[in-house]
Protein backbone atom coordinates (compact mmCIF):
# COMPACT_ATOMS: atom_id res chain seq x y z
CA UNK A 1 0.00 0.00 0.00
CA UNK A 2 2.83 2.10 1.13
CA UNK A 3 4.49 1.37 -2.26
CA UNK A 4 1.56 1.87 -4.24
CA UNK A 5 1.03 5.54 -2.47
CA UNK A 6 5.05 6.46 -3.41
CA UNK A 7 4.42 5.35 -7.43
CA UNK A 8 1.49 7.30 -7.27
CA UNK A 9 3.09 10.34 -5.72
CA UNK A 10 5.71 10.59 -8.07
CA UNK A 11 3.60 10.24 -11.24
CA UNK A 12 1.66 13.00 -9.81
CA UNK A 13 5.11 15.30 -9.55
CA UNK A 14 6.43 13.95 -12.80
CA UNK A 15 3.22 14.85 -14.63
CA UNK A 16 3.54 18.50 -12.30
CA UNK A 17 6.90 18.87 -13.93
CA UNK A 18 5.26 17.95 -17.71
CA UNK A 19 8.33 16.50 -18.63
CA UNK A 20 7.42 16.02 -22.43
CA UNK A 21 7.31 19.92 -22.82
CA UNK A 22 11.18 19.59 -22.02
CA UNK A 23 12.01 19.41 -25.52
CA UNK A 24 10.94 22.69 -26.38
CA UNK A 25 14.32 23.35 -24.47
CA UNK A 26 16.30 21.66 -27.25
CA UNK A 27 16.84 25.38 -28.65
CA UNK A 28 19.37 26.19 -26.26
CA UNK A 29 21.24 23.51 -28.06
CA UNK A 30 21.00 25.75 -31.36
CA UNK A 31 24.19 27.56 -30.98
CA UNK A 32 25.94 24.21 -30.62
CA UNK A 33 24.64 23.18 -33.59
CA UNK A 34 25.14 26.05 -35.86
CA UNK A 35 28.70 26.50 -34.47
CA UNK A 36 30.23 23.47 -35.21
CA UNK A 37 31.25 23.05 -31.64
CA UNK A 38 28.82 19.86 -31.08
CA UNK A 39 32.60 17.78 -32.17
CA UNK A 40 34.18 19.36 -29.22
CA UNK A 41 33.26 17.18 -26.22
CA UNK A 42 33.49 19.92 -22.90
CA UNK A 43 31.25 22.32 -25.20
CA UNK A 44 28.65 19.01 -25.51
CA UNK A 45 28.67 18.98 -21.95
CA UNK A 46 28.22 22.55 -21.11
CA UNK A 47 25.18 22.99 -23.61
CA UNK A 48 23.79 19.78 -21.90
CA UNK A 49 23.57 21.20 -18.42
CA UNK A 50 22.50 25.13 -19.31
CA UNK A 51 19.41 22.34 -21.37
CA UNK A 52 18.82 20.61 -18.34
CA UNK A 53 19.07 23.51 -16.26
CA UNK A 54 16.56 25.05 -18.46
CA UNK A 55 14.29 22.06 -18.08
CA UNK A 56 14.30 22.29 -14.36
CA UNK A 57 13.28 25.99 -14.91
CA UNK A 58 10.75 25.44 -17.35
CA UNK A 59 9.21 22.72 -14.83
CA UNK A 60 8.77 25.41 -12.01
CA UNK A 61 7.20 28.03 -13.96
CA UNK A 62 4.63 25.27 -14.89
CA UNK A 63 4.63 24.26 -10.68
CA UNK A 64 4.07 28.56 -9.91
CA UNK A 65 1.31 28.34 -13.14
CA UNK A 66 -0.42 25.28 -11.97
CA UNK A 67 -1.03 27.22 -8.63
CA UNK A 68 -1.72 30.27 -9.32
CA UNK A 69 -4.39 28.95 -11.97
CA UNK A 70 -5.99 26.12 -9.54
CA UNK A 71 -9.16 27.16 -9.10
CA UNK A 72 -9.56 28.02 -12.72
CA UNK A 73 -8.23 24.59 -13.73
CA UNK A 74 -10.83 22.90 -11.56
CA UNK A 75 -13.48 24.54 -13.63
CA UNK A 76 -11.72 23.12 -17.17
CA UNK A 77 -13.26 20.38 -18.55
CA UNK A 78 -9.55 18.80 -19.56
CA UNK A 79 -7.51 20.69 -17.09
CA UNK A 80 -9.17 19.77 -14.24
CA UNK A 81 -8.44 16.14 -15.22
CA UNK A 82 -4.68 15.92 -16.57
CA UNK A 83 -3.14 18.39 -14.08
CA UNK A 84 -2.52 17.08 -10.84
CA UNK A 85 -3.55 19.73 -8.50
CA UNK A 86 -6.55 20.28 -10.39
CA UNK A 87 -7.40 16.81 -10.14
CA UNK A 88 -6.47 16.37 -6.29
CA UNK A 89 -3.88 13.71 -6.95
CA UNK A 90 -1.40 16.09 -5.20
CA UNK A 91 -1.53 18.92 -2.85
CA UNK A 92 -0.71 22.44 -2.91
CA UNK A 93 2.15 21.84 -0.14
CA UNK A 94 3.81 18.80 -1.82
CA UNK A 95 3.88 21.19 -5.48
CA UNK A 96 5.56 23.74 -2.76
CA UNK A 97 7.95 21.45 -1.62
CA UNK A 98 8.77 20.63 -5.26
CA UNK A 99 9.03 24.08 -6.71
CA UNK A 100 11.55 24.70 -3.64
CA UNK A 101 13.94 21.43 -4.88
CA UNK A 102 14.12 23.48 -8.48
CA UNK A 103 15.10 26.49 -7.55
CA UNK A 104 18.03 24.72 -4.86
CA UNK A 105 19.01 22.97 -8.08
CA UNK A 106 19.14 26.17 -10.26
CA UNK A 107 21.33 27.50 -7.58
CA UNK A 108 23.80 25.22 -7.86
CA UNK A 109 23.70 25.65 -11.33
CA UNK A 110 24.61 29.64 -10.61
CA UNK A 111 27.94 28.27 -9.40
CA UNK A 112 28.79 25.79 -12.87
CA UNK A 113 27.28 28.54 -15.44
CA UNK A 114 26.64 31.70 -14.00
CA UNK A 115 25.94 33.58 -17.12
CA UNK A 116 23.69 31.08 -18.27
CA UNK A 117 22.10 30.97 -15.34
CA UNK A 118 21.50 34.58 -15.37
CA UNK A 119 19.59 34.44 -18.26
CA UNK A 120 17.21 31.59 -16.78
CA UNK A 121 16.84 34.06 -13.89
CA UNK A 122 15.65 36.40 -16.73
CA UNK A 123 12.93 33.30 -17.83
CA UNK A 124 12.13 32.73 -14.28
CA UNK A 125 11.62 36.74 -14.03
CA UNK A 126 9.54 36.77 -17.28
CA UNK A 127 7.40 33.83 -16.66
CA UNK A 128 6.42 35.23 -13.37
CA UNK A 129 5.79 38.47 -14.61
CA UNK A 130 3.56 35.99 -17.40
CA UNK A 131 1.31 34.16 -14.95
CA UNK A 132 0.22 37.27 -12.99
CA UNK A 133 -0.21 39.85 -15.70
CA UNK A 134 1.28 39.45 -19.13
CA UNK A 135 -0.94 36.56 -20.10
CA UNK A 136 -4.53 38.67 -19.57
CA UNK A 137 -2.42 41.54 -22.30
CA UNK A 138 -3.38 40.35 -26.21
CA UNK A 139 -0.35 40.51 -28.17
CA UNK A 140 1.94 41.00 -25.39
CA UNK A 141 1.29 37.16 -24.49
CA UNK A 142 2.39 35.97 -27.25
CA UNK A 143 5.57 38.02 -27.53
CA UNK A 144 6.05 36.86 -23.80
CA UNK A 145 5.72 33.09 -25.20
CA UNK A 146 8.55 33.84 -27.70
CA UNK A 147 10.97 35.51 -25.78
CA UNK A 148 10.88 32.44 -23.28
CA UNK A 149 12.69 30.60 -26.88
CA UNK A 150 14.92 33.58 -27.29
CA UNK A 151 16.07 33.51 -23.92
CA UNK A 152 17.11 29.26 -24.74
CA UNK A 153 19.32 30.13 -27.32
CA UNK A 154 20.62 33.32 -25.58
CA UNK A 155 21.65 30.96 -22.67
CA UNK A 156 23.12 27.96 -25.39
CA UNK A 157 25.18 30.59 -26.69
CA UNK A 158 26.02 32.06 -22.87
CA UNK A 159 26.81 28.48 -21.76
CA UNK A 160 29.70 27.80 -24.76
CA UNK A 161 31.11 31.78 -24.44
CA UNK A 162 30.20 32.42 -27.85
CA UNK A 163 29.01 35.80 -29.65
CA UNK A 164 25.19 36.28 -30.07
CA UNK A 165 24.01 35.64 -33.88
CA UNK A 166 21.57 38.30 -34.86
CA UNK A 167 20.09 35.98 -37.67
CA UNK A 168 19.69 33.39 -34.99
CA UNK A 169 18.00 35.66 -32.51
CA UNK A 170 15.33 36.85 -34.94
CA UNK A 171 14.94 33.45 -36.60
CA UNK A 172 13.97 31.97 -32.92
CA UNK A 173 11.68 34.83 -32.46
CA UNK A 174 9.36 34.49 -35.80
CA UNK A 175 9.45 31.07 -35.23
CA UNK A 176 8.49 30.99 -31.65
CA UNK A 177 5.94 33.37 -32.45
CA UNK A 178 4.27 30.96 -35.24
CA UNK A 179 3.75 28.45 -32.92
CA UNK A 180 2.40 30.76 -30.01
CA UNK A 181 -0.11 32.58 -32.11
CA UNK A 182 -0.87 28.52 -33.59
CA UNK A 183 -1.75 27.47 -30.50
CA UNK A 184 -3.76 30.89 -29.63
CA UNK A 185 -5.49 29.61 -32.53
CA UNK A 186 -5.97 26.25 -32.28
CA UNK A 187 -7.06 27.05 -28.47
CA UNK A 188 -9.71 29.46 -29.74
CA UNK A 189 -11.07 27.06 -32.25
CA UNK A 190 -11.55 23.93 -29.63
CA UNK A 191 -12.29 25.89 -26.48
CA UNK A 192 -14.10 28.92 -27.62
CA UNK A 193 -12.61 31.89 -25.17
CA UNK A 194 -13.86 29.58 -22.07
CA UNK A 195 -10.48 28.39 -21.52
CA UNK A 196 -8.08 31.75 -21.21
CA UNK A 197 -9.73 35.13 -20.38
CA UNK A 198 -7.46 37.33 -23.36
CA UNK A 199 -8.91 34.64 -25.62
CA UNK A 200 -11.66 37.06 -25.55
CA UNK A 201 -9.62 39.68 -27.56
CA UNK A 202 -8.67 37.39 -30.22
CA UNK A 203 -10.46 36.15 -33.13
CA UNK A 204 -9.30 33.26 -35.57
CA UNK A 205 -8.75 34.88 -38.26
CA UNK A 206 -6.73 37.94 -37.07
CA UNK A 207 -4.41 35.00 -35.11
CA UNK A 208 -4.08 33.13 -38.37
CA UNK A 209 -2.64 36.39 -40.39
CA UNK A 210 0.32 36.72 -37.00
CA UNK A 211 0.75 32.78 -37.88
CA UNK A 212 1.64 33.51 -41.40
CA UNK A 213 3.54 36.72 -41.03
CA UNK A 214 5.63 34.36 -38.79
CA UNK A 215 5.94 31.74 -40.22
CA UNK A 216 7.05 33.97 -43.55
CA UNK A 217 9.81 36.14 -41.49
CA UNK A 218 11.09 32.81 -40.05
CA UNK A 219 11.46 31.23 -43.53
CA UNK A 220 13.25 34.47 -45.08
CA UNK A 221 15.55 35.24 -42.35
CA UNK A 222 16.51 31.33 -42.25
CA UNK A 223 17.27 31.19 -45.67
CA UNK A 224 19.21 34.81 -45.58
CA UNK A 225 21.10 33.79 -42.77
CA UNK A 226 21.78 30.25 -44.60
CA UNK A 227 22.77 32.86 -47.91
CA UNK A 228 25.16 34.97 -46.23
CA UNK A 229 26.38 32.96 -42.92
CA UNK A 230 26.39 29.17 -43.93
CA UNK A 231 25.85 28.51 -47.67
CA UNK A 232 26.38 25.05 -46.80
CA UNK A 233 22.96 24.33 -45.41
CA UNK A 234 21.46 25.16 -48.25
CA UNK A 235 20.06 22.08 -48.66
CA UNK A 236 18.14 22.17 -45.36
CA UNK A 237 15.61 25.53 -46.58
CA UNK A 238 13.68 22.94 -47.81
CA UNK A 239 13.09 20.75 -45.15
CA UNK A 240 12.34 24.04 -42.98
CA UNK A 241 9.36 25.33 -45.68
CA UNK A 242 7.90 21.63 -45.50
CA UNK A 243 8.50 21.57 -41.76
CA UNK A 244 6.25 25.17 -41.63
CA UNK A 245 3.86 23.08 -44.18
CA UNK A 246 3.12 19.85 -42.29
CA UNK A 247 2.88 21.78 -39.19
CA UNK A 248 0.31 24.17 -40.45
CA UNK A 249 -1.79 20.31 -42.20
CA UNK A 250 -1.99 18.90 -38.84
CA UNK A 251 -3.00 22.19 -37.04
CA UNK A 252 -5.85 22.96 -40.05
CA UNK A 253 -6.58 19.25 -41.12
CA UNK A 254 -5.75 16.91 -37.79
CA UNK A 255 -6.51 20.08 -35.56
CA UNK A 256 -3.45 19.79 -33.56
CA UNK A 257 -1.20 22.60 -32.43
CA UNK A 258 -2.43 23.78 -29.17
CA UNK A 259 0.14 21.96 -27.74
CA UNK A 260 3.59 22.03 -30.17
CA UNK A 261 4.98 19.52 -28.26
CA UNK A 262 1.85 16.75 -28.78
CA UNK A 263 1.60 18.10 -32.60
CA UNK A 264 5.46 17.19 -33.26
CA UNK A 265 5.08 13.66 -30.95
CA UNK A 266 2.11 13.21 -32.63
CA UNK A 267 3.14 13.40 -36.62
CA UNK A 268 5.45 11.01 -37.76
CA UNK A 269 6.08 13.26 -40.76
CA UNK A 270 6.22 16.42 -38.85
CA UNK A 271 9.12 14.89 -36.62
CA UNK A 272 11.07 13.10 -39.04
CA UNK A 273 11.55 16.22 -40.96
CA UNK A 274 12.87 18.17 -37.56
CA UNK A 275 14.99 15.03 -37.01
CA UNK A 276 16.41 15.04 -40.68
CA UNK A 277 17.11 18.63 -40.58
CA UNK A 278 19.26 18.44 -37.65
CA UNK A 279 21.05 15.20 -39.05
CA UNK A 280 21.86 17.50 -42.00
CA UNK A 281 22.74 20.51 -40.10
CA UNK A 282 25.29 18.18 -37.76
CA UNK A 283 26.53 17.00 -41.25
CA UNK A 284 27.07 19.68 -43.01
CA UNK A 285 28.65 21.81 -40.40
CA UNK A 286 30.98 18.58 -38.78
CA UNK A 287 33.99 19.90 -40.19
CA UNK A 288 33.69 23.30 -38.44
CA UNK A 289 34.75 24.21 -34.93
CA UNK A 290 33.84 28.31 -33.94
Amino acid sequence: MLLNTFKMNLIAILTLMRPKQWIKNAFVLAPLLFTGQFVIMPANGKALFAAFLFCLASSATYIVNDIRDLECDRRHPKKSKTRPLAAGTLSVPVAFVVLVGLYTILLYGWIVTPRASGVILCYLLLNLAYTFVLKHQPVVDIFTIAIGFVLRVVAGAFALDLALSGWMLVTTLCLALYLAAVKRRQELSQNGTEGRAVLKKYSIALVDRYAEMSATCALVFYSMFVMSVRPQLVFTVPLVLFGLFRYWYVVEVLDGGESPTDALLADWQLLLTVVLWVVACACALWPMQG
